[in-house]
């Protein structure tokens, strides 16, 4: 049996409840719990006073699990009042940590610049990372609160809406009122029909493929043609599974079963997809568009309106040679 430190049958909310904490604090709870670790559980999802609770009675403020202390993950889940309770408690924002990134470096990025001091010499930004940040911005103003769950896309790297049709052998479709392609579609999603159907729109730095009914333009044989010389990214939103992302590059898959937009950097991740995660933490649709260095300026290419219609020859397009 797994040792809990005294803290069975915890749930999400005792790390809002300063009472609860207190009490089991009181009774043995082990603070430092190292399968708990209840600090880090209360920078993610609990109040400022519980981690101030927590702060005082631990051994080491920075001790780090799965790579990233519990200012970092105060930082990441976008809790600023957190992440100044941690400080005062003497947690160090200029840790280097997860690929490099400290805390404080990592806030820099994100809506609160100012959340430490100053930072010392080589913690700062680079041009390019500002400008990655700037383009965040830019992006998930853009897309705004899009709707997209039952909705698939792929986004193409480097490759322009007409030589997305050629690579994947499409018929682009005429339609008298293209917007209501999609309201037909959204109600026989899963017809041979809906599923071969997808639009396609050309963006700064790409293409977009999407079905906004299903998962068609998800899926593995899609991802490899158009991704012969480039990446490409893939995403399907999933209503009873969340989204379910990809990776595919020149014809072969780096990454599956991948959550965009999840929120939360693995110890071993690059440095850039590090930034990138924070960056656009719980905006799938712009995650995918930034891993493939895409730039719409609107949300068009993700809803009814796309630049075309096409049909896919029928294949069997699960079947991938990877």
């Amino acid at each position: 049996m797994v040792d809990d430190g005294g803290w069975d049958r915890w749930s999400l909310w005792i790390w809002s409840d300063p009472a609860e904490v207190r009490a089991r604090l009181a009774a043995g709870a082990d603070p430092n719990s190292p399968t708990v670790r209840p600090l880090h559980a209360a920078a993610e999802w609990g109040s400022a006073e519980v981690v101030a609770e927590l702060a005082a009675r631990v051994d080491n403020i920075d001790v780090e699990y799965d790579g990233r202390t519990a200012l970092w993950v105060a930082v990441q889940a976008g809790k600023p009042d957190t992440a100044r309770v941690l400080v005062a408690a003497g947690a160090d924002p200029w840790r280097p940590m997860m690929a490099g990134w400290s805390p404080g470096r990592l806030s820099l990025a994100g809506p609160t610049p100012d959340l430490f001091p100053t930072p010392p010499d080589g913690q700062g930004l680079s041009p390019a990372e500002v400008a990655a940040a700037a383009e965040a911005r830019r992006l998930v103003g853009v897309l705004g609160d899009l709707h997209y769950e039952g909705l698939s896309l792929c986004c193409v790297s480097g490759v322009d809406a007409a030589e997305a049709v050629r690579r994947l052998g499409a018929t682009t479709l005429e339609y008298d009122d293209p917007e209501a392609v999609g309201e037909h579609f959204e109600d026989d999603s899963l017809s041979d029909a809906a599923l071969l159907t997808v639009g396609v729109t050309d963006v700064p730095g790409g293409c977009v493929v999407c079905q906004p009914w299903a998962y068609g333009a998800s899926t593995p044989v899609v991802s490899q043609l158009l991704s012969a010389g480039t990446v490409c990214y893939a995403m399907y939103a999933n209503p009873k599974s969340g989204n379910q992302g990809s990776i595919c590059r020149d014809g072969r898959f780096d990454g599956w079963d991948l959550h965009p937009g999840g929120g939360w950097s693995a110890a071993g991740d690059p440095a850039d997809d590090i930034l990138r995660t924070y960056l656009h933490r719980h905006k799938a649709i712009a995650y995918c568009c930034a891993y493939a260095d895409l730039r719409p300026t609107d949300p068009r290419p993700f809803g009814h309106t796309p630049d075309r219609w096409v049909r896919l020859p029928q294949r069997d397009y699960w079947k991938h040679t990877d």
